[in-house]
């Protein structure tokens, strides 16, 4: 088994499509992959799938090993690029030792934890008993493992391929939750004498809401709410505001369309604005695009209460660090994101926020002040999602085979660390009690956003480093 028979597989992913809860295309690839291999392949009613590998001769007596990634991605693309991640390939370039989807996202997150088990299993080594099990839905609640029934694997011991600093293995995870709110309103026609105004902000990096919460980059979303916050002195009159994507990902662009009394005087402060925050933000988000214009626009307008509600919440919503954790230096406690708003139908606008922690206590507190931060402004609005955090076990078995198999093959100890982002393991480890666990992977950056982007020297650590922890497992 070696980093090109697994960066091999993944090409061949990245011409499936497997977009969260559509992934009946890579759930049907595995199978018919497990029946060319004749290997045994369950799968259960939701679509999560657990291919086996049976021990080779002499290990049967080993105790098996569970092999952990989910099927889907997270389908984000460019504004203005054309693409339909319900049939069009991944496009993706290698330069400069990384493989990179500068359009869209990659999928390496986790379509090259998929490709790795599957390398293993049909490779010629001796090895113990393999389940490799691949959730569905991961990305958007977790909805695979939710699902999945007791006894769909038999493995106590279980590595989660879904990680993407090489040389780090995680040994725990932030909880989450999303909260949600929904305005409701009438339409109503624009004030006569008023002139529409459309705001565009573009060019955000964005990033993973568990990752990159901690880098400071813009997000769109709430720039554009604040903007719009201040301009109520001038007089304005909201007709669309729609900006960011997936709950996990920090909003990268956002627009709007509001009809003013005086449409060069709002043009003009946008702008004079817009200079400011290209200064604040030209370290993390270099790219930044601003543009304000006048608008031919017919629709009807968002009424007044409701319009003022929104824009105030959006503009007042905590987002990003909340506290840091006093245990791991480093390593960000509890966070919140203001991930997106879409006028979904006429007279309906959503709302997605996300919050991680983890402190149980400290997720509770922060999702109540979102919470309460949209049911004032007069939303209806509730928690979904719920999955819970991963408690760190430094006397982990599977911990000690990783690390002394890390300083065999590369000379140095590897970082034992906890993560702020959610992984399953989290909610493996609640609904399987005694489950072992740890998680690695490799270097993969701008998860979650166009530009993904996977180091391959870390693919290949990666790989030599399941291979030995799996050839000598015991």
């Amino acid at each position: 088994m070696d980093s090109s028979k697994v960066l091999e597989i993944f090409k061949e992913i990245t011409r499936i499509p497997r977009e969260s809860g559509k992934e009946a295309p890579m759930t049907k690839w595995l199978q018919d992959w497990a029946a060319s291999h004749g290997l045994e392949c369950k799968t259960d009613a939701i679509g999560n799938v657990n291919i086996i590998r049976p021990a080779s001769k002499g290990k049967e007596k080993l105790p098996g090993i569970v092999l952990q990634g989910h099927q889907d991605m997270v389908c984000e693309k460019k504004a203005g690029v054309q693409h339909d991640f319900s049939k069009d390939p991944i496009d993706y370039v290698i330069e400069d030792g990384w493989m990179i989807a500068k359009d869209t996202t990659l999928g390496a997150d986790d379509g090259i934890g998929i490709a790795a088990a599957l390398a293993l299993m049909e490779s010629d080594l001796e090895l113990p008993r393999i389940e490799s099990v691949f959730t569905i839905s991961e990305e958007t609640g977790m909805d695979g493992v939710f699902a999945m029934e007791e006894g769909f694997f038999t493995g106590k011991t279980l590595i989660n391929l879904d990680s993407e600093d090489e040389g780090q293995i995680f040994i725990g995870c932030a909880g989450g939750v999303d909260t949600l709110a929904e305005f409701e309103y009438e339409p109503q026609v624009q004030k006569v004498g008023w002139h529409p105004v459309k705001l565009d902000i573009t060019g955000g990096l964005g990033g993973h809401s568990g990752d990159d919460i901690n880098k400071g980059r813009m997000n769109t979303v709430a720039a554009m709410a604040r903007f719009i916050e201040a301009e109520k002195q001038y007089g304005m009159q909201l007709i669309v505001f729609m900006g960011g994507g997936k709950a996990n990902a920090i909003a990268r662009e956002c627009e709007a369309v509001i009809a003013v009394p005086v449409e060069k005087e709002t043009v003009k402060r946008f702008y004079e604005w817009s200079e400011s925050l290209k200064a604040e933000y030209a370290e993390t988000d270099p790219n930044l695009k601003f543009e304000a214009k006048a608008f031919r626009c017919s629709e009807k307008a968002i009424c007044d209460k409701v319009g003022d509600n929104l824009i105030h919440a959006l503009a007042t919503c905590p987002h990003g660090v909340v506290s840091m954790s006093n245990r791991i230096p480093g390593l960000v406690q509890t966070s919140t994101n203001l991930a997106s708003v879409h006028m979904k139908t006429a007279g309906k606008i959503e709302v997605v926020t996300n919050q991680r922690s983890d402190d149980p206590a400290d997720l509770e507190l922060i999702s109540a002040k979102v919470f309460k931060c949209f049911d004032d402004a007069g939303a209806c609005t509730c928690h979904s999602g719920k999955y819970p955090g991963w408690t760190p076990n430094p006397d982990s078995h599977i911990l000690g085979i990783c690390k002394s198999s890390y300083v065999k093959l590369f000379g140095r100890k590897p970082l034992v660390v906890a993560i702020h982002a959610g992984l399953e393991c989290g909610l493996f480890g609640e609904k399987f009690p005694g489950l072992d666990m740890v998680s690695f992977g490799p270097t993969l950056r701008g998860v979650h956003t166009p530009g993904e982007r996977m180091d391959l020297e870390s693919l290949d650590k990666f790989v030599r480093l399941l291979e030995d922890v799996a050839v000598n497992f015991s």
